[in-house]
């Protein structure tokens, strides 16, 4: 998690978790195309018993998320102005063939959130949209990866000593 890209938590670690815990539809952006990504590095869909749908995106950083002045790492107005876009702008569906507004909005640091990035981040959002925030920092991916992920095959130039769980 300290080496890897943006891009390769994303593809490498992120996609296959949500597809192994039942999310249809994994789709990464990638950050090729940033002006068309809207805050939404990846976008996904989870089926409910009742065969309804619905939706979520990720905002997927690989450093620590921190409000905190003094630690020089006030990067969380940036993932701010992104989960508003992100919640403000519908995605396409193509299986359904309409654009539809998200439910939640995860966002992962492969480093740690601070609790005083959650709470200034929380602050700044309304109450509606605040209840579609769900936070996942590294400690949070470890453990949901140890249980999840333990036999995910990485490419050949990649060894179990390389995986950090």
């Amino acid at each position: 998690l300290d080496t890897a890209s943006e891009d390769d938590f994303t593809e490498k670690a992120i996609v296959p978790l949500f597809q192994r815990l039942g999310f249809h539809r994994v789709s990464p952006s990638g950050h090729t195309e940033k002006t068309l990504e809207f805050g939404k590095d990846l976008w996904m869909k989870y089926q409910l018993p009742t065969s309804h749908w619905i939706y979520f995106c990720a905002q997927v950083k690989k450093d620590k998320l921190d409000s905190n002045n003094a630690s020089g790492q006030k990067n969380v107005s940036n993932v701010l102005t992104q989960a508003r876009m992100a919640l403000d702008h519908p995605i396409f569906d193509p299986e359904v063939g309409r654009r539809v507004l998200l439910d939640h909005l995860f966002l992962i640091s492969a480093g740690e959130i601070t609790k005083a990035a959650r709470s200034w981040l929380v602050e700044q959002l309304d109450t509606s949209q605040r209840r579609h925030i769900i936070f996942m920092d590294r400690e949070d991916f470890l453990s949901q990866a140890s249980r999840i992920l333990v036999d995910l095959h990485l490419d050949d130039r990649e060894t179990a000593n390389d995986v950090p769980f």
